[in-house]
């Protein structure tokens, strides 16, 4: 029975959204007409004001009726917490907040190049589907009706959303103002259009996904949140996607700084070029990844250490990849000594890339404390550190697989090929340098993880893990209680902080240097012993932990 009912309920979600859409579209078309009435976009299209009306006057009672049988289901709530509901709320949500978001902010991009009619089917579709967002928004909060499973999903993916339309669009203003100081004249003439009517449409662009991320990250408290998308969310967009964004703008800007000291054999306009976007990306960029990884570095354990690891490698990609082509415009260089201009310009870009990622892959990594043993990651962060060694070890077979094939199969085209087409270093450089590059980053790496695995066999066999994840609720200062739960579990821990905390809270108290602890300092200690054998024995998937501040511990495995 509970089968039937999931798939009449994936049928009934499906069939709301298509029928949501279809809706939609047929309005936007029918307003766009009424907007473009008596202008030169009027044109007499026959078959497409045919589909609009089929679309809005069929499609349209035909969602209303479907959607006042799913909202009177509602009442049920089980039906509530069907995941069915919350797939189909999320991903309404996300559609409409992506069509009307861009269309009400191309609306304004548009009034500010001109006075063409284009913004007005723009602003025709931006407001049918700002209104189908309002709508899901006030099915998603309904405090009795709203989903239970997917709750946060919105919020997560719509501050996303917002970020990359902020991010996109205030690259391209800061890329428009730079280029304007730098080449003058050139920039109107390639884009046919004075430049800071070009660098106010973009502002428009970055204020309006500014916007669009405020509204979620702060308004609905996304920032707030610690679920595991959250986080995933947080390193994959905020330090991932905005990493590979700065180290790739300040190799580029590095790159042609290198090309204007040393390999002038383009014109100048040509040569800068690329420098204010790549300037821009890295401005930008760098800003979203600051911010991003001091907001990762108050997350759990596992947060923190994902940041730093998914830095490290971005870096780590931009330094072998510098290695490889280095060694290519040496075999180059080697093999064609008047190779000239193009080899140079070459070597400039390996170099460029290896001192952009070095650098960041060393303050990142810390290669000396992992030399020295001290970097060797613990409790939660030693699972995110295996995760990583082991990618490294799977992305460097591929490369090397891959580039092992293109040298075998230069070789025999060479040695079977009666026909010359330059020489057998020429044909096998490239693969041969990055082949260089995969092997000196696979050998460090398995040196790192022999070395972890050295240590953690002096250590002892490891006791097997029996809870996932604690919430640990506590005052202030906390960090005492969090380290003995690490240490005790292994887990991730997250901390609430307790609203009626006072301030001479018994958690976190450090002892008093150069004598005996006093009794808040001897209350700290005591409540840690209790927490570390209170926690003994536990098993569950999570576990909620309450510091009282009179020192008691109440230890609470939760189920799901």
């Amino acid at each position: 029975m509970s089968a039937q009912r999931t798939v009449r309920r994936l049928i009934t979600y499906a069939l709301l959204f298509a029928l949501v859409v279809i809706a939609a579209v047929g309005l936007g078309g029918l307003l766009g007409r009424l907007f473009v009435a008596g202008t030169e976009l009027a044109v007499d299209d026959v078959a497409g004001l045919a589909r609009s009306l089929a679309f809005a006057l069929i499609g349209g009672p035909l969602a209303a009726v479907l959607w006042w049988v799913v909202w009177r289901r509602l009442e049920d709530p089980e039906e509530r917490s069907a995941v069915g509901w919350g797939l189909y709320v999320t991903g309404a949500y996300l559609v409409a907040l992506l069509i009307a978001s861009t269309n009400l902010i191309n609306t304004l991009s548009s009034l500010i190049g001109g006075p063409g009619q284009e913004w007005r089917l723009s602003l025709a579709t931006g407001l049918v589907w700002a209104a189908v967002w309002v709508w899901h928004r006030w099915m998603w909060r309904h405090p009795r009706k709203g989903p239970a499973e997917l709750a946060e999903v919105p919020t997560v993916l719509g501050s996303v959303l917002g970020l990359v339309l902020g991010v996109g669009g205030a690259v391209s203003a800061l890329s428009t103002l730079l280029d304007a100081a730098l080449r003058g004249a050139a920039v109107e003439a390639s884009v046919g259009k004075p430049w800071w009517v070009s660098a106010l449409q973009s502002l428009v662009w970055a204020v309006g996904g500014t916007a669009v991320w405020w509204w979620h990250w702060k308004h609905d408290g996304g920032r707030r949140l610690r679920t595991g998308l959250a986080d995933v969310a947080l390193i994959t967009v905020g330090v991932l996607g905005a990493g590979i964004l700065t180290l790739a703008g300040s190799g580029v800007a590095l790159f042609v700084a290198l090309r204007l000291l040393f390999d002038r054999t383009e014109p100048l306009e040509l040569l800068l070029e690329p420098l204010a976007p790549a300037v821009a990306a890295a401005a930008i960029g760098c800003l979203v990844w600051v911010y991003h990884r001091n907001i990762a570095s108050g997350r759990s354990e596992t947060t923190l250490q994902g940041g730093r690891l998914v830095t490290s490698g971005v870096a780590l990609v931009a330094a072998a990849s510098g290695i490889g082509v280095i060694v290519n415009s040496v075999l180059a260089m080697t093999a064609t000594p008047l190779a000239g201009a193009g080899a140079r310009t070459l070597l400039l870009g390996g170099i460029s890339s290896l001192l952009v990622g070095g650098p960041v892959w060393w303050l990142a990594w810390r290669p000396l404390e992992q030399a020295a043993g001290t970097g060797t990651a613990t409790g939660a962060g030693l699972n995110a550190r295996r995760i990583y060694l082991v990618a490294v070890f799977g992305l460097s077979a591929v490369v090397a697989v891959v580039t092992l094939l293109v040298i075998g199969f230069r070789l025999f085209e060479f040695f079977l090929s009666d026909v010359s087409g330059g020489s057998l270093i020429d044909r096998i450089r490239a693969p041969l340098g990055l082949l260089v590059a995969t092997g000196l980053v696979f050998g460090y790496h398995f040196a790192v993880w022999r070395q972890d695995r050295a240590v953690l066999a002096a250590a002892g066999p490891v006791r097997p893990r029996t809870i996932g994840h604690v919430i640990l609720v506590a005052g202030p200062d906390s960090a005492a209680l969090r380290r003995v739960i690490s240490e005790v579990t292994g887990a991730a821990v997250t901390v609430w902080t307790r609203a009626d905390a006072r301030a001479a809270d018994l958690t976190g108290v450090p002892a008093l240097p150069g004598g005996p602890p006093g009794p808040l300092q001897g209350a700290a200690a005591a409540q840690e012993e209790q927490l570390a054998a209170a926690l003994h024995g536990v098993s569950a998937a999570r576990v909620l932990v309450v510091a009282d501040q009179h020192g008691g511990i109440d230890v609470i495995p939760l189920q799901g």
